[in-house]
């Protein structure tokens, strides 16, 4: 069986224990799992419809409506006007208020148990986790992402990332990752600000690609590993990314950018000719352990 698929179900199997999927009265309270969930849709939204929290939940329309008459019965929901029960705005009474106030509480205060025995590191490892799997597990990376310039410790994930990546795409293993720690440790100590600079995206708050630019001598720039991980691609961050060298490039008042790419990295290349470079030079070589076309692309930022 795919290992992928065991380690997704014995997280499941942690997660429902941990959550407290399975019990009967969740948090102590007399909610099941489903309802708390339901009463918090309810109170972080802005009165939606029941038809709304259906689709939210992913709920049956019967199951739904069975959960809503008994927040109802309890007094702790009202519903506005409107064409039919599922068309009528929902939103809590002030018993609801207070009843959701102490469900809140409660979690947070389980939560907080559990982070307790976290130091700083380990929470902003834990928080990269989560949200590269809920990235990984659902659309939710299509919301949008945001670029930052690099921190410290992003050097050694860029390099392990594209590392990665380029070995299971193209076969590109050891050599290759000797080149990305030489390229990201050349960038680290002989960083001149103002002269050159990294970008990372992040979506989710994990990482979802990276790009440098650094001076490279004559006047010229370089553009250099540029790279989207494949949940954010469709996103336009390689484009983005690549505009942002561009920008910063001209700006610094340099007369070329240039790179270096391969004949088989279709997608870069294509963002490369939509920000205008094109290609000055090939050469095939052997550095990968197999014969590969090597490009040299140049803008020029003068014109």
């Amino acid at each position: 069986m795919d290992s992928t698929l065991l380690a997704l179900r014995a997280f499941n199997r942690f997660y429902t224990r941990f959550s407290g999927a399975l019990d009967a009265r969740f948090l102590g309270s007399d909610l099941s799992l489903v309802e708390a969930r339901l009463l918090y849709e309810i109170a972080t939204r802005d009165q939606p419809l029941a038809v709304e929290l259906q689709q939210i939940l992913g709920l049956d329309a019967g199951y739904a409506s069975r959960l809503l008459r008994k927040l109802e019965g309890k007094g702790w929901i009202r519903r506005g006007r409107g064409e039919d029960a599922r068309r009528r705005p929902i939103a809590l009474t002030e018993a609801g208020r207070a009843a959701f106030a102490d469900l809140d509480q409660r979690q947070r205060a389980v939560l907080e148990h559990h982070l307790a025995r976290l130091g700083g590191t380990d929470r902003r490892v834990l928080r990269t986790a989560l949200d590269t799997a809920r990235c990984l597990l659902s659309a939710e990376s299509a919301a949008g992402y945001s670029v930052r310039t690099f921190d410290t410790g992003d050097m050694g994930l860029i390099a392990a990332r594209q590392a990665i990546l380029y070995r299971e795409s193209h076969g590109w293993a050891m050599p290759m990752e000797v080149l990305l720690c030489d390229v990201t440790a050349r960038f680290l100590r002989d960083y001149r600000p103002g002269r050159d600079q990294c970008w990372v995206a992040e979506s989710g708050g994990a990482m979802a690609g990276s790009i440098f630019v650094v001076d490279a001598g004559d006047n010229v720039a370089q553009l250099r590993l540029l790279y989207v991980e494949p949940w954010a691609r469709g996103m336009g961050i390689g484009g983005d990314l690549v505009n942002r060298c561009v920008t910063f490039a001209r700006a610094t008042g340099y007369a070329t950018l240039r790179l270096w790419t391969h004949s088989v990295l279709e997608s870069a290349r294509r963002i490369y000719a939509g920000a205008g470079f094109a290609i000055v030079s090939t050469e095939v070589h052997h550095s990968f352990g197999q014969p590969e076309q090597g490009e040299i692309w140049e803008l020029s930022l003068t014109a």
